[in-house]
């Protein structure tokens, strides 16, 4: 702030040379200034300005040269960038055991023992999976229990497919990938706050980008869609969006859910498949074996997953009570409708709105109510007219 100064204490300042001239006054002492140390102090100052003058010169020269070797540069960068990417590929291929992909020109991801890029080197031993899809089977609906491996299994898929598109060796035996334009993702759980919007509305907006994109050379991995609204609303949306995949977006499609209910799809439609994440349970223990086998899971484990997540041991015991009942119940009712009886399948042209059983062969009597109110013509009645058929029709409920 002050520059250069010579400080001397109060004593010494009274004995102070003439050419001495004081430039501040501290409490226990004086600071002076002499004609040659204001000289140097000037050159020193004017150094630092010039040594900044000189450097923008030198800098600004030095791009002034560049421009004519500009779009060499810009070569020699990008050929040193692929250098660095081929590189790395080819020295995780070989450390990881990586093999180099095929390709065909036909619609197809076959991998044979794929493995998820990232996880495998997290994990002391990663189970390997293999992925067929093709014209013949299009949409595969995985089932199994949380923790199974779903997630990892559509990811491993999708990032086996990317590698192999960048020109990389793929982690996995063998791999065969057909033309993929684009790769869709709906996996996890996130809201957005800022946006005013729910996890639920989230989810559905995603999902609807997909619907509206995705085209029969692309990939879309679906995880555990409609888990965000009621059990039915969710059912429904989950069955809709996978027959909508199926008949127009005919996108090759890894579909995750816990509604078993779904895993009659492949009845209506040929290029559906299930597979599950294989499991083995012990008592009330679970032991997951992370490996995919055709056919739907047979049960959830949901209870058995929480007792490994630490869930109170009266919480647990309250839950298989819970569990219990809802089986009884559920076993104690009239045969549940059958959701997929109600949607047309992929040879069917025109829906028919009709109630359908899960057996598929009950048929009930017409019921009053529902004919008397099919039978009002509300826009041809008048106030009057429309209180009687109200009446009419609180009787007929009645009897």
């Amino acid at each position: 702030m002050h520059g250069f100064y010579i400080e001397l204490s109060k004593v010494q300042a009274e004995q102070a040379p003439a050419d001495y001239q004081r430039r501040q006054t501290l409490k226990n002492a004086e600071r002076f200034i002499t004609p040659e140390l204001k000289t140097f102090e000037d050159k020193v100052l004017a150094a630092q300005d010039n040594a900044l003058a000189l450097e923008k010169q030198l800098y600004e020269a030095l791009l002034k040269s560049l421009q004519t070797a500009l779009p060499q540069l810009q070569q020699a960068a990008k050929a040193a960038a692929t250098l660095d990417v081929l590189a790395t590929f080819a020295r995780h291929a070989q450390e990881r055991g990586y093999t180099a992909p095929e390709f065909a020109d036909y619609p197809v991801i076959d991998i044979e023992a794929g493995r998820h890029p990232v996880v495998e080197q997290q994990v002391r031993h990663f189970t390997a999976n293999h992925t067929a899809l093709d014209h013949k089977h299009r949409l595969m609906l995985l089932t199994g229990p949380n923790m199974g491996g779903k997630s990892t299994y559509m990811r491993q898929v999708a990032l086996i497919t990317l590698l192999a598109h960048t020109g990389s060796a793929v982690p996995a035996a063998r791999a065969l990938i057909g033309p993929i334009d684009q790769i869709f993702t709906r996996i996890g759980a996130s809201d957005d706050l800022a946006g005013n919007r729910s996890t639920f509305m989230v989810e559905m907006s995603e999902t609807a980008y997909i619907l509206h994109h995705a085209t029969e050379q692309s990939l879309v991995l679906m995880d555990e869609v409609g888990r965000g609204t009621s059990t039915f609303d969710g059912l429904a949306l989950a069955q809709a969006i996978a027959e909508h995949l199926l008949q127009k977006n005919q996108s090759f499609s890894l579909f995750a859910t816990h509604y078993f209910e779904l895993t009659k799809l492949p009845e209506a439609h040929a290029t559906a498949v299930n597979m599950h994440l294989s499991a083995l349970e012990e008592g009330q223990d679970i032991v997951f074996l992370h490996h995919i086998e055709p056919g739907p899971a047979s049960k959830s484990y949901g209870i058995a997953v929480a007792k490994l997540a630490g869930l109170p041991a009266r919480a647990l015991k309250a839950a298989h009570k819970h569990l219990d009942a809802l089986e009884q119940q559920a076993a104690a009712n009239q045969p549940q409708m059958d959701i997929f009886n109600t949607w047309p399948s992929e040879n069917a042209e025109n829906e028919e709105e009709a109630a359908v059983y899960a057996d598929g062969k009950a048929e009930t009597a017409p019921n009053p109510l529902l004919q008397a109110l099919a039978e009002i013509q509300p826009d041809e009645l008048s106030p009057r007219e429309a209180l009687e058929a109200l009446y009419k029709l609180k009787q007929l409920n009645n009897d």
